[in-house]
């Protein structure tokens, strides 16, 4: 079984539930992913930064820092810039914040020092839905000065992410879409 076979079945596993649930998109449906339950476990958190780190090595773009969204980036950007590490080609992470910080330096992002001013980035997710979230945290790198090469997520759930980040001149990548998941 290869690393993204394993990490599928991890997801089925551990992050993957059927019933009814209101999204943070306020959409409702008859699954759902929490993805942080396989991206906080062990294994899941070293095969989502090793295989997203891949998929980094892949932009024809180079990519000088992770970052995203807290709360479900937080695990990825760090399993990424570890996977990085140990690949000796360390890629720092940062994580965008919901609200600027009200004290101190009033930032929206955390980690700044380490990435140089103006850098190529990667915004990671663990589940992308309508891609309203990701439109957020690019408008808050952008607005900071970085330039965005490239935004991935675990999982796709085919419900408007990818074509509302087309239509804002981004392109989607996933490890897995809904139907590679669920074998639909």
């Amino acid at each position: 079984m290869n690393d993204r076979q394993r990490l599928k079945e991890i997801l089925l596993e551990k992050s993957y539930r059927k019933g009814t649930f209101t999204l943070t998109s306020g959409k409702t449906s008859d699954f759902y992913i929490d993805g942080k339950q396989t991206t906080l476990s062990a294994e899941g958190a070293y095969l989502c930064g090793k295989l997203l780190f891949e998929l980094l090595q892949k932009s024809p773009t180079p990519i000088h820092a992770v970052g995203g969204m807290t709360l479900g980036a937080d695990p990825l950007v760090t399993a990424v810039s570890i996977a990085s590490y140990l690949a000796e080609q360390p890629i720092p992470a940062f994580i965008v914040r919901k609200e600027a910080k009200g004290h101190g330096t009033g930032n929206y992002i955390e980690g700044l020092k380490n990435m140089p001013a103006g850098c190529t980035v990667a915004l990671l997710e663990d589940v992308v839905t309508t891609g309203g979230t990701l439109l957020k945290v690019i408008e808050r790198v952008e607005a900071a000065g970085f330039k965005i090469g490239l935004i991935a997520t675990i999982v796709e759930r085919q419900e408007g992410g990818t074509e509302t980040l087309a239509k804002a001149g981004y392109r989607l990548e996933s490890l897995f879409t809904r139907a590679q998941m669920l074998g639909e």
